[in-house]
């Protein structure tokens, strides 16, 4: 039986590659076909040099519109928690597993509703994850719920079991997993909402304090 041929982006990631040339053959992807669907490619954003990198599932509506990752509600979410743990969103590099935003209209048709990606559009566009690994090379690398997590650590790792702990990986030095803040937005109540949010601002605080400790052994 013959077995199909696996599509990836492998082919576009250019050679001796930087998050210049990254991005712009990215634009042009078409490795599964999230592009028929997407705005545009929303590839990731911030220093070459940057420590921290954190990686979500896909980009949302608002970032489907920008062009540019966490710039929508959870973006603004991550950002305070940032705030609140003294890192500059400046020296971190945010990016996603999947660079399309995958969506289905609501029942009125009116707004686009997230739609999770499938295993063959992750591994299609893990080339481009891979590369900015690469180039970017973070002393902490951080997955944003289970999507970037199981992609990233294996499909049975849990972020509700095993969020805030140290993985070992050779991703890079320090590689944990924490929840989506698209997840805190979720919450039933207000309550529910600031305890969410209390244990994700612990869990970068542990991010901040290896940053601390990353710079110190530099």
């Amino acid at each position: 039986m013959k077995r199909a041929t696996i599509i990836t982006a492998a082919a576009l990631i250019p050679p001796h590659p930087s998050l210049q040339t990254l991005r712009k053959a990215a634009a042009n992807c078409r490795a599964c076909d999230l592009w028929k669907s997407g705005t545009q490619t929303v590839f990731g954003e911030g220093s070459p040099q940057a420590r921290v990198m954190f990686v979500g599932e896909q980009p949302g509506d608002r970032e489907d519109l920008a062009g540019r990752p966490f710039v929508g509600p959870a973006g603004k979410l991550l950002d305070q928690a940032l705030a609140q743990v003294g890192v500059d969103r400046n020296v971190v590099y945010l990016t996603n597993v999947v660079k399309h935003f995958k969506w289905v209209p609501d029942a009125r048709g009116k707004r686009r509703i997230h739609k999770k990606p499938r295993y063959s559009e992750i591994n299609a566009c893990r080339p481009w994850l891979d590369a900015e690994l690469a180039v970017v090379k973070p002393q902490i690398l951080v997955c944003l719920g289970a999507t970037a997590a199981q992609a990233l650590l294996g499909k049975d790792f849990s972020v509700s079991r095993r969020r805030g702990e140290l993985v070992e990986s050779g991703l890079a030095p320090y590689v944990m997993a924490t929840v989506h803040p698209s997840s805190i937005l979720r919450a039933i109540d207000h309550e529910s909402r600031r305890l969410q949010m209390e244990s994700f601002v612990a869990d970068l605080r542990k991010v901040a304090q290896l940053l601390h400790k990353s710079r110190k052994a530099a």
